[in-house]
């Protein structure tokens, strides 16, 4: 596995795990409110996460995971901020198509040593390594 595979791999592993706190916390809160069980386990960890994820790579182009891992997401639009689409496009690709684009061709995500993923190629966006002394 590639190197910024890895990172991407680490990353996210660690935005999932801040997103599972809040989750707990917004649960204790809501559970109170809301007495749909669906609600819990479908709803409030998606909102949750894809909240967290977009504020964050909108105001930075990285999550908690990507700076902890030096990674940054960028569009692939020379000098152009990330967009609000391009956010939303990434994200919901990768949790819904990404995985069945993955398991019918696994050797296809090793592509562009991981910066490229199906996600990254469907929104316009790429993962690049932050080099020392920037953000």
């Amino acid at each position: 596995m590639k190197t910024i595979t890895k990172k991407r791999m680490k990353a996210y592993f660690i935005d999932a795990l801040i997103s599972t706190v809040a989750v707990a916390g917004a649960e204790y809160v809501l559970r109170k409110k809301v007495k749909n069980e669906a609600f819990h386990v479908l709803v409030t960890p998606t909102v949750l996460m894809w909240t967290l994820e977009y504020t964050q790579l909108k105001m930075s182009g990285q999550t908690i995971g990507y700076k902890q891992q030096k990674l940054i997401l960028e569009s692939q639009v020379d000098n152009e901020l990330l967009t609000s689409k391009q956010i939303l496009k990434r994200m919901a690709y990768r949790d819904t198509i990404s995985t069945f684009a993955y398991l019918s061709n696994p050797k296809h995500f090793a592509k562009n040593e991981g910066a490229i993923l199906p996600q990254d190629r469907y929104a316009k966006t790429v993962v690049k390594e932050v080099m020392e002394g920037c953000k």
